[in-house]
């Protein structure tokens, strides 16, 4: 009798890719998911960049502070959403019992939270060139070493932030109560110099505040990245902090169970 050959295994890379093209596909055909991560930014910087379109200072304050923001919002404040959701519909459960590898499946989450990040960026670069006149970035490749680390800092944190949230109908609040804070202490519309003394002390301990320092050397300032060392060093701390608590309290189990 012929013995059957073994049904060949996907590799975890083409894993990752496909469930990466799922995700693309599920975020598209959510327009509140879409508004959020994309568009908010942007109205806010048509609203911002209108009302104070003669203020070329201002600008070089908003666009880094809002590019900022929107790397926050795709990352942290999306994966906080999302792993809440598919924990307690009992999805990411279901997805362990399957043959799909646990790195393959959640890399595809990553790497659509990371996609929906650049192209933030992107929109508010061409957005501050063309509607109000501020020039390209000084230097792409400390942009990208930014967000690179922007995008890895805060996605860590947004999945170790999941374990925080005891059920996806509290994910809003417990959400809002950190990113909203954070975008105004961190100074995503204002420069935080002119801040009361406490407020800065506190921002300076913030992970917002540095990555917004990198975009601005990078895309308004034009100063080196040797300036930015302290920057570099504090989103470094906390994308390790967030990535000890994010692999160490990951649960594919409902909180309930």
């Amino acid at each position: 009798m012929k013995v059957s050959e073994p049904i060949p295994q996907k590799s975890s890379l083409v894993l990752a890719w496909r469930q990466y093209r799922l995700e693309r596909k599920i975020f598209w055909r959510n327009p509140s998911a879409a508004f959020f991560n994309l568009m908010l930014p942007l109205l806010l910087l048509l609203l911002f960049g209108a009302v104070f379109s003669g203020n070329k200072t201002y600008l070089r304050v908003i666009v880094p502070g809002i590019a900022g923001m929107g790397v926050m919002a795709s990352t942290f404040s999306a994966l906080a959403f999302n792993l809440t959701f598919l924990r307690e519909q009992g999805v990411l459960k279901r997805v362990r019992g399957t043959p799909m590898p646990a790195a393959s499946y959640l890399g595809g989450l990553l790497g659509n939270a990371v996609t929906n990040a650049c192209i933030q960026i992107i929109v508010v670069i061409f957005v501050a060139r063309f509607a109000f006149g501020v020039g390209w970035p000084h230097n792409w490749l400390e942009l990208g070493f930014f967000l690179a680390v922007g995008v890895t800092t805060f996605g860590a944190l947004g999945v170790a932030f999941s374990h925080v949230i005891p059920s996806f109908d509290a994910a809003p609040a417990y959400v809002n109560a950190v990113f909203l804070p954070v975008i105004f202490i961190s100074g995503v519309f204002y420069d935080t110099k002119g801040a009361p003394s406490f407020l800065r002390e506190i921002a300076q301990i913030l992970p917002l505040t540095h990555l917004i320092d990198g975009l601005s050397a990078a895309m308004v300032t034009g100063q080196a990245m040797s300036s930015q060392w302290g920057s570099i060093a504090v989103l470094a701390v906390w994308g390790l902090i967030g990535g000890f608590f994010a692999v160490r309290g990951f649960s594919w189990d409902e909180r309930g169970n």
